[in-house]
């Protein structure tokens, strides 16, 4: 199967680097340099992956993000921030506007080639759909049902719940939740906290308890 990747960025040298790798190690680039384009290009081809800048020539990556998170067809697909802008605030409000990961340039190629392969290849065959009273997930569609409603939800809060879910009831410590889910345990904590919000406001506080000063556990 060949993966789509979208590049949405201003910089040619970002748009010429990551297009040569991508393509040479076998994926479909596409690449946009305003968010507008960005957008339009997003929802035609449905890429796998986006890398986005935050800083834009015409829409701010944040917006553009949330536009793309609009679109029901886009609910599967990473968004990868590429930015220079490294401060935390920055950071959250990547990861509140529906990003997956947020990465500060300089790119290191190598790092984030591996990274890439490793969100494709993820399986996610140890995550059957768990049923228990309160919800049940589906790996294929990447949908939760709650109350005998459905919603599909972005790919890292469902790999988020379907990991917490995996045991419910045991608590996972941070570094186990970033290790397992962004394979990479040295990103902010802040990522888990925000992505466990936007669970909470979609089915309930209930759904994930905080264990103060550990991680989180399911609530099964």
């Amino acid at each position: 199967m060949e993966h789509k990747i979208l590049i949405v960025d201003d910089e040619p040298d970002i748009l010429h680097l990551l297009s040569y790798n991508f393509e040479k190690e076998g994926y479909k680039v596409y690449s946009s340099s305003n968010g507008k384009d960005g957008i339009a290009t997003a929802i035609k081809v449905v890429p796998d992956v986006i890398f986005l800048d935050v800083m834009l020539p015409d829409i701010d990556g944040i917006e553009v993000c949330e536009l793309i998170r609009k679109q029901p067809t886009l609910n599967n697909t990473y968004i990868i921030f590429l930015s220079a802008r490294g401060e935390d605030y920055s950071q959250v409000a990547g990861y509140r506007a529906g990003g997956d990961d947020y990465i500060v340039k300089p790119v290191r190629m190598r790092v984030l080639l591996h990274k890439v392969k490793a969100l494709l290849e993820r399986n996610l065959e140890n995550v059957d759909a768990k049923r228990n009273d309160k919800v049940l997930i589906d790996p294929e569609r990447f949908s939760i049902h709650k109350d005998g409603k459905e919603s599909i939800i972005p790919k890292k809060e469902f790999e988020l719940l379907s990991f917490l879910m995996s045991t419910p009831n045991k608590v996972f410590r941070r570094d186990e939740i970033l290790a397992s889910v962004w394979g990479d345990p040295k990103i902010s904590d802040r990522t888990i906290d925000v992505h466990v919000r936007k669970l909470r406001e979609k089915f309930g506080t209930g759904i994930i308890r905080t264990v103060k000063g550990v991680g989180y556990r399911y609530m099964g």
